[in-house]
């Protein structure tokens, strides 16, 4: 058997695989697999350095399956090189209920996923962050201990999504060479050829974008050997542009839409297997083609007995951070560290907006934990992500900790979660918290995914005042906490807000976003307690037990909570204060701790300065509501808010009017 047929050989079994997965879930995309077969054979074979005894190596290449459709593809990559626990019966599973094989690949569903894809031009976003954490974190340890390749197979859908822009221009920028992207140019999307709809040269806007680009036959193993071992070679990131064919080696449908989406049928499957000589029964690979496969999972995993002996003969002090980072534990002392902070502020009193709260509190973290990675989309100055220990990340020095990421809040999200997938780095990144919505998709995947990314979303509210309402949110703070798994927090003053971040930093499974004021706000935390409070997610800052009156508020708004509490306490109606920095964390508190907060009030009232959504679980849909019904407005901040009726005053003239009803 010449090389190339046991290539051939190898490759069907992708094709097979995929298709007959395909045919029994009567589901799914067999038109990637079949077409991008020949790549990942010749990157798993030759190339992918991994280990499937030991899927999470740290040093390993990571392989990202942007065009993640055609997950099937990725499927039979994994048990065909022997990842224990994608078996042929997940294989056989696919995409049924509780199985490791889904619709789309998802992060921790099995070993062997680097991250969740589907949503098109995420994963190859992601793949920037994941490139980046191997600089940053190589500059750190050296070659021998972090040195290896971020792989990803992208489609002409993730290439047409605007994300791919903003991700592929700021790894040009910053010359991620230890970048490979094959394109499966099979020139086929959904609706029919790609010529009905984009005309774009795409290896020229890589190559504008700072990249080193290839044109190949996708079929050719030796070119792709070539092609893979250029780019290797290349001090940029680089694209191979992959002329496939989707569908490869279906008689009637090879080429076109119809292979894309939907299972190929008996007869067509029966055409292909005539076609390209495979005798084998649906799910059956032939054992010299797994042995191949199998012995092919063995010498990459060559690479990871190399690496894990010298990693055995390096000092214990080196060896232990580099395990604590890829844990993703806090450093010893990190709780002290808090404890310390908070009992200066608390002293001290400082009357500032929380975005410089959080920078205050970044200050002191970023000082004691080496992990944080930073960074803004161009407001750096307006989020205060900076810090004295977080010089800038370039393609000179990647040994930097924070990230100019331009005006790219989607690709910077989506990057976010790439540095967290990847390990050992802790990611945080900024923008105004109404431009959530450019970065809400990757938001969400990183709640899907259960990472610890962070966003930080500054001018919170109609505070930010002249702006106006295009850049004033108000419906963005219900949006985010409708994601699942997602803290939504937003401190009320200089503590909440290092409270918050350590909530956050010690949230291993859920990302977070931080909502900050750019007005000043007082320390309403002035009495010192080690507890960090704002983690429970809701507590009584103020009041009585016996209170007719709860007034339940967020961020800017708790001082507004704090005046009317005094003028209904001048007017001598008993009342108490809950802030509540973070809905999500305080829904995963006790019954008994939940009831207590909420209290048995004959008036409920809530005051933030969003819409209405979200807050009836603490004030009933009869309790009463400070805040927005309609998009704010410019003017100055000291206008707005009596505009918008949302005052201390307001609130307690309707407290008071409800108890004397």
């Amino acid at each position: 058997m010449t090389s190339r047929d046991k290539h051939d050989r190898m490759a069907n079994a992708i094709r097979f695989l995929s298709m007959d997965a395909v045919e029994k879930a009567n589901s799914g995309h067999p038109g990637l697999p079949m077409g991008a077969a020949d790549i990942a054979t010749v990157l798993f074979s030759r190339y992918l350095r991994f280990d499937p005894k030991n899927p999470n190596w740290p040093n390993r290449d990571r392989f990202i399956l942007s065009a993640g459709h055609g997950s099937m593809l990725l499927y039979s990559l994994l048990y065909l090189t022997g990842y224990e626990d994608m078996t042929l019966d997940e294989i056989k599973n696919f995409r049924q209920l509780g199985s490791k094989t889904a619709g789309h690949p998802e992060y921790k569903h099995a070993d062997g996923i680097e991250t969740t894809t589907g949503p098109l031009g995420q994963g190859l976003a992601n793949s920037v962050g994941f490139a980046l954490a191997e600089r940053h974190l190589n500059t750190a340890y050296g070659d021998d201990l972090v040195d290896h390749y971020t792989y990803v197979l992208a489609g002409d859908g993730c290439l047409m999504e605007g994300i791919s822009q903003e991700a592929i221009s700021l790894a040009g920028h910053l010359k991620l060479s230890k970048l490979i992207v094959f394109w499966d140019d099979n020139r086929i999307t959904i609706d029919g050829a790609v010529s009905m709809s984009d005309s774009t040269d795409q290896c020229a806007r890589f190559e504008a974008s700072g990249w080193h680009t290839q044109r190949i036959d996708g079929h050719d193993p030796e070119a792709i050997a070539q092609a893979i071992e250029a780019a290797q070679a290349s001090d940029k990131p680089s694209m191979i542009a992959c002329r496939t064919t989707i569908g490869f080696g279906a008689p009637t449908r090879a080429g076109t839409s119809k292979a894309h989406g939907s299972p190929l049928g008996s007869e067509e499957i029966a055409g292909t297997r005539k076609a390209l000589n495979w005798d084998s029964e649906p799910f059956v690979v032939p054992s010299d083609v797994l042995d191949a496969w199998r012995l092919a999972g063995l010498n990459a995993a060559k690479s990871c007995k190399a690496w894990q002996e010298h990693f055995n003969t390096i000092d214990a002090e080196t060896k232990g951070e580099f395990e604590r980072r890829f844990r993703g534990d806090l450093p010893a002392g990190f709780n002290e560290t808090i404890i310390k902070y908070k009992k200066k502020l608390s002293a001290e009193k400082p009357k500032v907006a929380t975005r410089k709260s959080s920078e205050m509190a970044l200050e002191v973290i970023n000082g004691v934990v080496p992990d944080t990675v930073g960074g803004s989309a161009d407001l750096t100055g307006s989020n205060n992500t900076k810090t004295s220990q977080t010089k800038p990340l370039t393609a000179d020095d990647y040994s930097g900790r924070y990230i100019y990421y331009g005006i790219r809040e989607h690709g910077m999200a989506a990057a976010i979660n790439g540095l967290a997938l990847h390990g050992g780095v802790i990611p945080y990144g900024g923008t105004f918290l109404t431009f959530s919505d450019y970065a809400r998709p990757a938001m969400r995947l990183a709640s899907l995914m259960h990472i610890r990314s962070i966003f930080v979303m500054t001018h919170d509210s109609i505070g930010l005042g002249e702006d106006g309402p295009t850049h004033q949110p108000v419906e963005h703070l219900a949006a985010l906490r409708c994601i699942p798994n997602h803290y939504v927090m937003r401190p009320a003053d200089a503590v909440e807000a290092v409270e918050c971040w350590q909530a956050a930093l010690e949230s291993k499974d859920t990302p977070s976003t931080l909502a900050l004021t750019r007005q000043n706000l007082p320390v309403l935390r002035t009495e010192h307690t080690d507890e960090n409070k704002s983690a429970r997610g809701a507590y009584e800052l103020a009041g009585d037990s016996d209170a007719k009156v709860t007034i339940f508020a967020t961020g800017s708004e708790v001082e507004i909570a704090m005046g009317a509490f005094d003028k209904l306490k001048a007017a001598g109606i008993a009342a108490r204060v809950v802030s509540v920095p973070c809905m999500e964390l305080f829904a995963k508190q006790s019954e008994e701790y939940q009831r207590a907060i909420i209290g048995k009030a004959e008036v409920k009232v809530a005051i933030e300065a969003g819409v209405r959504n979200g807050w009836d679980h603490l004030i009933g849909s009869d309790g009463i509501f400070i805040g927005m019904s309609t998009f704010g407005a410019s003017g100055k901040i000291e206008d707005l808010y009596p505009h918008f009726g949302i005052t201390a005053d307001a609130a307690a003239e309707a407290a008071q009017k409800r108890l004397a009803a």
